[in-house]
């Protein structure tokens, strides 16, 4: 589970029963509108997911002094687990599905049941930790529903939205509610954020269930909940459907998101930062260094320069151009429209393929289960520090019990020193005790790890 301020911020798995709160009401004799007519053709493409695979193994640690003050979590063997959750028929005469990557992984077995009852076993397609979006098939004889994707840039704060989807197993459920927010980022969720907030009821077993507009088009994929001690406030966020669509499409045609690289650093536009570069805007993304050899510094890129659009979208901050370029695929080409010394400037340029800029732990060491690693050097610019950051640890997480914190960076392990996620791997794969040289802010540490 994730904490967001004091709210404990709950991966949802599927979706709640059928409310009428905040719809319009019946004026002038009129009878109310029922939202009926639109569930009968959306609700047979919202499916139930369960899944069966081993759980992780958690591991004694034996820590520095300075860390001992940890619990240390005991040896357990594997048991399987079931989880669940659901998905939404996008593509019916492939029988694609898409869901939250968190739903299915590390599933060995992922059981579908549709609301007819009728239940298959699905295969994965592909799957996007970075987005949390997976893609997954079942094939039957018999006829499927899908739901077709709205445009998530046209909808509005206002807009009434309707989650589908299966809470605590209880089977499918429907729930109502607007349009809270859009855009929310910085929820430490995911590698790329522009979350839909709603008020629309979603809970645990919600996750990877439908968010409809009234039209019965997909407008986001459910993904999770802020709740104080576990109860629903009305605080609820969807990834947007044109960010799944993005991502859908290079899942079915390479199982994997082949990500290029501009290679800038970016940063908010603070009125300090205005001030002092001399820019008369309040938004954008600043440029505040450019990667040797990108494609960034062969178009012409600046330290300073203000990002105000991509491909004619308009971008408000860092976080924008950020994922802007990260649904980019490899070589795509782009346009810039930045500002630069209070005169506006287009630039056409385009992305190359990157190195891998971030990896789950557990594909590298089990004692790293838990943690999202990333390269320094490649992902914040040749002149960065070297070394692996820890951008996101799980609570409860093998990595949790350590003492390593997200923010830290991993500078040496079993005295190798580490500059990208591939030495990381070659120096502590299949090792036993790890001896990582830990950097925290202007500290540094020895941290064993057995």
């Amino acid at each position: 589970m994730h904490y967001l301020s004091i709210f404990t911020l709950f991966i949802a798995t599927t979706f709640s029963t059928l409310s009428y709160a905040g719809l319009p009401f019946a004026v002038d004799g009129q009878p109310l509108p029922s939202l009926a007519p639109m569930l009968d053709n959306a609700t047979p493409a919202v499916v139930n997911i369960s899944t069966i695979g081993p759980t992780k193994r958690s591991y004694t640690l034996e820590l520095d002094p300075f860390f001992r003050q940890f619990l240390r979590p005991e040896r357990k063997q594997k048991r399987q687990s079931k989880n669940l959750g659901s998905g939404v028929i996008i593509d019916a005469s492939k029988g694609y599905i898409v869901t939250n990557y968190h739903v299915i992984k590390d599933a060995r077995i992922i059981n579908i049941t549709l609301s007819n009852g009728e239940r298959h076993q699905a295969v994965v397609i592909g799957h996007d930790s970075a987005t949390d979006i997976a893609l997954i098939q079942i094939k039957t004889t018999q006829p499927l529903s899908a739901l077709s994707l709205a445009d998530s840039d046209q909808h509005r704060v206002g807009d009434f939205v309707v989650a589908i989807g299966n809470p605590f197993g209880l089977g499918q459920t429907v729930t109502s509610g607007i349009i809270s927010a859009l855009g929310r980022t910085n929820l430490g969720i995911e590698g790329y954020e522009d979350f839909i907030q709603t008020d629309a009821s979603i809970n645990p077993g919600n996750s990877g269930g439908a968010l409809v507009n009234l039209r019965g088009q997909l407008v986001g994929v459910n993904t999770a909940i802020l709740a104080p001690n576990g109860g629903n406030v009305g605080i609820g966020f969807a990834i947007p459907s044109n960010m799944v669509k993005t991502i859908v499409v290079q899942l079915a045609r390479h199982g994997e998101i082949r990500r290029g690289k501009l290679g800038v650093q970016l940063q908010d536009l603070t009125p300090e930062l205005a001030k002092a570069f001399n820019i008369k805007y309040s938004v954008g993304a600043l440029i505040s260094h450019v990667i040797d050899n990108s494609p960034a510094e062969k178009s012409g890129l600046k330290a300073g320069d203000l990002v105000v659009q991509v491909n004619k979208k308009i971008i408000k901050n860092a976080n924008d151009l950020h994922n802007a370029i990260g649904l980019l695929t490899v070589d795509e080409k782009i346009q810039l429209t930045l500002v630069r010394k209070g005169r506006r400037k287009v630039v056409q340029t385009h992305v190359t393929a990157a190195e891998t800029l971030s990896v789950e732990g557990d594909h590298i060491h089990p004692f790293l289960e838990g943690a999202l690693l990333s390269s320094i050097s490649e992902t914040y610019g040749a002149k960065a520090a070297h070394g692996v950051m820890i951008t996101r640890i799980e609570k409860n997480s093998a990595v949790s019990q350590t003492g390593l914190k997200k923010g830290d960076i991993i500078v040496s392990a079993n005295r190798q020193q580490i500059i990208s996620i591939s030495d990381l791997s070659s120096a502590i794969k299949q090792l036993r005790i790890l001896r990582l040289h830990i950097q925290r802010g202007k500290s540094s540490f020895i941290l064993l790890i057995r």
